[in-house]
């Protein structure tokens, strides 16, 4: 094993055990003092972790250039921080709670999910990694939606076991996004019985996907949503779950997005991944410190050929 396996196998086990030892804290820790405790890991976080601080900072000045301060940046990716130390100790305390949990995220909109459901083809929630997406997805579930989600597996074994667990718990089906034909086969398959399909689309494709504009620039984007709704007849419904001031969550389904026809089958996918992207990035613009700034959007770029 190489030097640099061996600091990533380092870096998963403390990952790891710590981890695990909030968990334990957070079991035992009062409600009224999570966020407190969620602040103090997350400003732990921002000092020690500086690959993914440097990715949020560089990420945040990619989207917004000139248009926000250098001070102002570095306050939404500090907020950025808070946000997922307070998503993950809420993770850990109320989907081991169901009716806290229902107490704490509201549903708006829900006219737009049921009309939806209404059709029997199965609807896809396009969303982004925005807000505390899992709770979302739990109170979906434990509202009787029969609710799945397509997800990247963690590259840590033993978290992803921890994390999957709690899905099950609350009744979330996951969908591994590999095996790629796997993925694709369970994903008809839930739509055809007419459930609930996650699919988040803000996160670089490499180059699987299409390039469409994000903040002003090319970024990869899976094609998914699109070419699933075309072959399932399922409806494309744009849904976010949105922080309030006293840490409650409200669940705001969109109207679903009818599918404009272009010239082509490659045209048709791109004039509507757009359109959905131009959604996600009109949230993240509202409230920027609740998207995962950590993450290279823009890593993948068009090949010189010109991609589109």
């Amino acid at each position: 094993m190489d030097s640099k396996k061996i600091r990533k196998s380092i870096s998963r086990f403390f990952s790891w055990l710590g981890l695990t030892s909030c968990s334990l804290i957070i079991k035992v820790t009062p409600r009224a003092w999570l966020y407190g405790f969620a602040k103090h890991i997350a400003a732990l976080g921002y000092t020690i972790a500086r690959k993914q601080r440097k990715i949020a900072l560089e990420s945040l000045a990619i989207a917004f250039g000139s248009a926000k301060s250098k001070q102002e940046i570095g306050q939404i990716a500090k907020d950025c921080f808070i946000f997922m130390a307070k998503a993950g100790v809420e993770i850990m305390f109320l989907m081991d709670r169901p009716q806290l949990l229902k107490k704490a995220v509201k549903i708006v909109g829900r006219e737009n999910l049921d009309a939806a459901l209404s059709r029997g083809k199965g609807v896809i929630l396009v969303s982004a990694h925005f807000g505390n997406f899992p709770l979302m997805l739990s109170r979906l579930s434990l509202e009787g939606y029969k609710t799945a989600g397509i997800m990247r597996p963690m590259r840590d074994g033993r978290v992803e076991k921890i994390f999957l667990a709690k899905r099950k718990k609350v009744g979330i089906k996951t969908i591994y996004s590999q095996p790629r034909t796997t993925c694709v086969n369970q994903t008809l398959e839930a739509l055809r019985n007419n459930e609930l399909v996650f699919l988040p689309l803000d996160q670089n494709f490499g180059t699987g996907g299409v390039f469409v504009d994000f903040f002003g620039k090319k970024a990869a984007t899976a094609s998914g949503p699109v070419v699933l709704a075309q072959r399932t007849k399922a409806t494309i419904l744009p849904c976010f779950i949105l922080r309030q001031k006293d840490d409650t969550h409200k669940i705001i389904f969109e109207p679903p997005l009818n599918i404009e026809t272009g010239k082509t089958s490659q045209e048709t996918v791109i004039i509507n991944i757009q359109r959905l992207t131009n959604i996600i990035e009109s949230y993240i613009r509202r409230y920027p410190a609740e998207w995962g700034w950590v993450h290279r959007r823009w890593k993948s770029r068009p090949s010189v050929k010109g991609g589109v």
